[in-house]
């Protein structure tokens, strides 16, 4: 039986103040070598901050983010700066120089060989843009050169800060496809992302952030497990057949509080078989197909106690700072 595989990237407690405010808190993950792993969560959920951290571009308030080992360890050591590229948010292109002026220039700053410049425009599938001023490429394309800037030392680690912002499907996949590629060559990358959809593709493990803490983490598999598609189903006595599924090995259906059954794992057919058993009518069978970013949103939706309506005055004890209960599967329908 092989080994586990070496850490890429290790963050344990940590945690970034602002004064009085935290950024992420108590922040702990691991992502092995040779996988993808992708930190997502809504806007000012704190995934910025911890690429950051991990960068050395931010010192911690306490708590530690090893790169690749310990990188107290590492950050005197020569050659270091070479194990992790970054593309962070925004992007460092100056829109008069064009894609190869720009590359040389960071060529020259990170002491790489200029032979590497037409290298990289190569692996971004740029090289006939090399004369083209950065002003004239699109997103994508913007998007490709920046990921070519951290590939010049030929990292095996990347840390990229909202990659897929502003990419259109292909260019998406485009990029999805060259992480699973870097992956497959034992490289590592850590993304950060808003929407789980579109990291989904390419993420071996998914890391959800919500208002600087970590409320998910694991395999896109797992997450979809909790939070399965479902078959909504309007019947004549749905307590009946809700009762004839869980029979035959269905428990995981759940009454809306319209009256309908939402099953998860049964097929359509299993539905209408277990509903002739109970001898239950069966008006409609409908799917409900749950998209990522709405597992996102049940993840990291807020539990903040909503502001007073008058400034300065609290409202009676118990008002106003409730929050809906979810759905007993997680999701809110």
């Amino acid at each position: 039986m092989s080994g586990a595989r070496p850490l890429a990237f290790s963050v344990q407690a940590l945690t970034k103040w602002y004064d009085l405010t935290p950024a992420v808190e108590n922040v702990s993950f691991t992502v092995s070598s040779g996988t993808i792993a992708a930190l997502v969560g809504p806007l000012g959920a704190g995934k910025t901050t911890v690429l950051r951290l991990l960068l050395g571009l931010l010192a911690p308030t306490s708590g530690t983010a090893f790169v690749g080992g310990p990188w107290s360890a590492r950050q005197d050591a020569a050659g270091s700066s070479r194990m992790v590229g970054g593309v962070l948010t925004p992007r460092g292109l100056h829109p008069a120089r064009t894609a190869r002026d720009h590359l040389w220039s960071y060529a020259a700053a990170a002491d790489v060989a200029d032979a590497r410049v037409p290298e990289v425009l190569e692996i971004v599938g740029l090289d006939e843009e090399a004369n083209t001023k950065i002003s004239g490429l699109s997103a994508g394309q913007q998007t490709r050169l920046a990921l070519a800037t951290a590939l010049l030392p030929d990292p095996p680690l990347l840390v990229l800060d909202d990659p897929m912002d502003g990419l259109d499907a292909a260019e998406r996949g485009w990029l999805q496809d060259f992480l699973r590629g870097h992956a497959r060559q034992g490289g590592s990358a850590l993304l950060s992302s808003e929407s789980l959809a579109a990291v989904l593709p390419s993420a071996d493990t998914v890391i959800v952030l919500k208002e600087g803490t970590v409320v998910y983490q694991g395999s896109p598999a797992r997450l979809r497990r909790g939070h399965p598609d479902r078959l909504v189903v309007a019947a004549s006595t749905p307590i009946a057949l809700a009762t004839m599924l869980a029979a035959q090995g269905f428990t995981d259906a759940v009454i809306r509080t319209d009256g309908r059954l939402a099953v998860a794992e049964a097929t359509e057919a299993q539905i209408r078989a277990a509903a002739a058993a109970a001898q239950v009518r069966l008006d409609s069978i409908v799917p409900d197909s749950i998209h990522p970013d709405r597992v996102l949103a049940s993840l990291t939706k807020s539990t903040a106690a909503p502001a007073p309506q008058y400034p300065g005055l609290a409202g009676p004890a118990g008002i106003g700072t409730q929050q809906p209960s979810p759905m007993p599967y997680g999701i809110p329908r």
